[in-house]
């Protein structure tokens, strides 16, 4: 049964396409961004369905506000994080993401983090800027013959694994769900955490942050690893113990790491902020997502998934990023 889904609150910036591919199927679109909570929930009651990226936080007390009227919550992005799943759930609240818009975008940002950790541009383009000609100060490494983890298996780690073997990289990996012959298909050596520690030159995690994957890399599970060791996050922050990375950076355990995201954005946490400030650290503020390619992606595709959920057209017919089907159960 389709969802009459006719009128759709937008919270936060989404890419023009998205509004015009609503319009053309004769769905009104309202922009309304960054509301503060109180005034979102006297506006959600208006509305169908809400679209959201990752400032506004669809909570309990939202989706209670806009019971019986509010039908789907869409985020233009991977994950949903920023929506309480069950609470929408129990109010018959379909949710739905994007999950393979920001795939390349997050993967091509992951090896260029790598490269980065390779060879030291970042500081050497500031030691430039300041006038300075630190040529020696910056020598790197190779990336070739070294062996690179990928811990989940799933669109980006797979993405990853593909480009940085191109590179002469050894890629081995682990992800509980992804079969060998699917890892191998990618040119991924699959196996298991315990054997994987002690062959890594660099570790890149790509897995959601749930209770099994946070703080996947810890103080525990870095002295498995080789001393040197480099670690990427462009996944979600917590699932890198932050403070292990900074005590290993101390120790000489880990040469260098990459951050993407953070437990808390913007950061306020005096670790986190001494793990950005830390020399032998690159930071980018949660980047993964940022291509105009990537946000065009994800806003097409959580249109195309509104008008799915309508049955307006012969076109459209994918909800593959519905994530509470029980909810989308009660309508059919």
């Amino acid at each position: 049964m389709p969802l009459k889904i006719k009128n759709v609150l937008v919270c936060d910036a989404v890419d023009k396409s998205c509004v015009e591919l609503l319009q053309e199927h004769g769905i009104n679109v309202t922009y309304k961004l960054k509301l503060p909570v109180d005034e979102l929930c006297k506006e959600v009651k208006k509305y169908d369905a809400a679209i959201v990226r990752s400032d506004t936080k669809i909570t309990a007390e939202v989706l209670a506000a806009g019971a019986g009227s509010l039908k789907v919550v869409g985020r233009a992005g991977a994950g949903v994080d920023n929506i309480d799943v069950p609470a929408a759930t129990a109010h018959n609240v379909v949710v739905l993401n994007t999950p393979g818009g920001n795939s390349i975008s997050a993967c091509e940002l992951t090896c260029i983090l790598i490269g980065a950790l390779a060879r030291p541009v970042v500081p050497a383009g500031q030691s430039m800027k300041e006038g300075r000609w630190d040529r020696k100060l910056y020598s790197g490494t190779e990336l070739y013959g070294k062996t690179l983890a990928v811990l989940g298996l799933g669109r980006i780690g797979r993405e990853v694994a593909i480009r940085m073997k191109t590179w002469g990289m050894k890629i081995i990996g682990y992800d509980p769900i992804t079969t060998e012959a699917e890892a191998k298909a990618a040119g991924i050596q699959k196996l298991t955490l315990e054997e994987i520690w002690p062959l890594a030159d660099y570790i890149t995690v790509h897995t959601p942050l749930i209770p099994a994957t946070r703080n996947l890399i810890s103080t525990e599970t870095l002295a498995k690893c080789k001393k040197g060791v480099k670690v990427v996050n462009v996944a979600r922050g917590g699932i890198i113990d932050e403070q292990a990375i900074i005590d290993g950076l101390e120790s000489g355990q880990v040469a260098g790491a990459a951050f993407d995201v953070f437990p808390e954005e913007p950061p306020k946490s005096a670790v986190t902020k001494a793990l950005i400030s830390h020399p032998k650290v690159v930071a980018t503020p949660h980047l993964g997502a940022s291509t105009a390619e990537a946000q065009v992606r994800v806003a097409v595709e959580v249109a195309e998934q509104f008008i799915a959920l309508n049955g307006s057209s012969p076109k459209y017919t994918s909800t593959a990023g519905v994530i509470n089907k029980e909810a989308l159960a009660h309508y059919q």
